[in-house]
């Protein structure tokens, strides 16, 4: 592999909604320097996350109608079974919640887990809490979206954290969506619950580390049961 091609390879697209933060954070930068010297290096610092929090890779994703791909990058925060939030009109009857954490140095596009139509899409306010806290489920400012799929409904919430302010959705009720399709952006640092019917079957375990996009999180009518993990 050429040089250039190294390059290429490792300079990853900006995602669209970064551009006017990336803009204020570099003018910042040129305003403070011209104030202070010191002031100037920690804007470029800061100009260069901002950067690196909006980077928009490309994902390859299994295509496979019985896998459940990761909505998002960041780590496994919770496999459990839970009644899901009222809003999604999921019923009361527990399912599958397999959470994901973002951290402000995690990729933040959003991407759909599965292939399947829009159903409704809710918003609720609320707090902003500890993203990784269990109660940020219920507390938090969040947004659903619901898709109907060929095992049933499927629910994925946007969560907002400590610092995210934002959650941006980016499909709209009545939609068909494919597994690994970008639906949404939360700012700056957050979370992504997936709820799912009992007949799936998780394949991670708390603490494993997602790429969203490309992870299998879990898997329809499988006979196998959950994974078992070591930690080395």
């Amino acid at each position: 592999m050429s040089l250039i091609d190294s390059v290429r390879k490792t300079m990853v697209p900006i995602h669209k909604e970064g551009y006017i933060f990336i803009a204020l954070f570099a003018g910042a930068t040129l305003l403070l320097g011209a104030l202070w010297e010191p002031l100037f290096w920690i804007g470029v610092v800061l100009t260069l996350w901002c950067i690196y929090f909006f980077r928009d890779p490309e994902r390859v994703t299994p295509i496979d109608e019985r896998l459940v791909i990761a909505p998002a990058d960041g780590d496994i925060s919770a496999v459990d079974f839970v009644i899901p939030p009222a809003e999604l009109e999921l019923g009361t009857e527990e399912m599958l919640r397999i959470s994901v954490f973002m951290n402000v140095f995690s990729v933040h596009v959003n991407r759909s887990p599965v292939t399947g139509r829009v159903a409704r899409i809710e918003y609720r306010p609320g707090e902003f809490l500890n993203a990784d806290l269990d109660k940020a489920s219920r507390e938090n400012e969040r947004n659903g979206i619901v898709l109907e799929t060929a095992h049933g409904e499927i629910a994925m919430v946007q969560i907002a954290g400590l610092v995210a302010r934002r959650i941006l959705c980016f499909t709209q009720p009545t939609r068909t969506v494919n597994a690994g399709e970008r639906v949404g952006l939360i700012r700056f640092g957050s979370r992504v619950d997936l709820y799912l019917p009992k007949t799936a079957t998780a394949r991670v375990a708390v603490g494993q580390t997602s790429v969203g996009g490309e992870t299998v999180l879990a898997e329809f009518n499988s006979d196998r049961g959950a994974p078992v993990v070591r930690v080395a």
